[in-house]
């Protein structure tokens, strides 16, 4: 499969610069065997009683920042801690970079970090001079939110993006990106979705930097993804089978909880407990297995979450779908509208 085959040309004005006010009121396009136009408000009339939305809570930490090594400026994102105490890192101007090298971070002088290895495409591991507390508050010093480079902020996040980049459901730091499908709700949508015999759960996928990263080969086969931290408690599991096993459908809210799903699964969908890291890709040929429907914003070309959504609903299917939100003037990408698939 080329990467070509998951191009699409899309205006520069569909790139949602800031979310739908209030989140519930962004548009919703429902894609099954044909199209509807709808809104994010009516998804308790989308959906029926005995169904389950399974969300992702993570919660997005600053993750960006800057750091000196001398005089050389160099720009780090966080990617996930790893189990001996050390950051997977990606940094910008990495070559200049060499295991023992220190960094000091802008902004916090005493928030510093040790080279201790580089890896190939610009990561690198560092172990910093705090941690727990210590370092989630400088951090909070020093970093801010790594929004995707398509929102404009020449001068950086604003602090409406404090808010408006965190769903509902953060609870477990962590994460990078935002999960962005969570973006779109509010408690009144959640008690109307209660109301209508919704359940919920939550699971956890904190989003990696690896999320900004483009497809850089041409055969999509060959594409690595990187490593993202998950958890799936035994309650959620179980929760989770349950409602599927009482004919309730299993609505993911956004592709992260797909992806974490899809890595606890077995072949017959059922759901068990995880704990670790998780390098799924799912593009058209993997089987979905744990999940009915997804709910999820427009995703950009030549991307593997485009990929994956094709995999879910069917390439062709897909491609109608964005044709007919591009031309209907939908928004795009993390602050933009959404679509709820089902599951071809």
């Amino acid at each position: 499969m080329s990467l070509a085959d998951y191009d699409f040309a899309l205006p520069p004005d569909r790139i949602a610069q800031h979310p739908a006010t209030p989140r519930d009121s962004a548009r919703l396009l429902v894609v099954t065997d044909m199209l509807a136009d709808r809104h994010i408000s009516d998804l308790p009339d989308l959906l029926r009683p005995g169904d389950m939305l399974v969300a992702n809570d993570t919660r997005v930490i600053p993750a960006q920042l800057s750091a000196r090594r001398g005089a050389a400026l160099i720009g780090i994102t966080l990617d996930r801690p790893l189990p001996d105490g050390t950051w997977h890192a990606l940094a910008r101007n990495a070559r200049r970079l060499h295991p023992g090298d220190r960094l000091v971070f802008e902004n916090a002088p005493d928030f510093t970090a040790a080279v201790e290895a580089c890896q190939d495409g610009g990561s690198v591991l560092l172990r910093f001079s705090h941690d727990g507390d210590d370092f989630r508050a400088r951090l909070a010093q020093a970093g801010a939110l790594a929004l995707p480079p398509y929102i404009d902020r020449p001068a950086g996040p604003t602090a409406a993006d404090q808010s408006d980049y965190q769903t509902i459901f953060a609870a477990q730091e962590g994460a990078v990106a935002a999960p962005t499908a969570g973006l779109h709700f509010t408690p009144r949508l959640l008690q109307a979705l209660t109301d209508r015999g919704i359940s919920r759960t939550t699971i956890t996928l904190h989003v990696g930097a690896g999320t900004f990263l483009p497809v850089r080969v041409d055969d999509i086969e060959n594409h690595q993804m990187h490593a993202e931290r998950g958890e799936i408690t035994e309650a959620a599991a179980t929760a989770i089978n349950a409602a599927r096993a009482h004919g309730g459908r299993i609505i993911c809210i956004g592709t992260t909880s797909l992806r974490l799903l899809e890595s606890a699964a077995d072949d017959e969908g059922m759901v068990y407990p995880f704990n670790g890291e998780t390098k799924i890709f799912l593009r058209p040929g993997s089987k979905i297995r744990a999940a009915d429907i997804l709910l999820t914003n427009f995703h950009l070309p030549r991307s593997t979450l485009f990929m994956l959504v094709c995999a879910f609903s069917g390439t062709a299917r897909m491609r109608a779908a964005y044709a007919h939100a591009i031309a209907s003037h939908y928004r795009f990408f993390s602050y933009g509208d959404a679509t709820l698939l089902h599951r071809a």
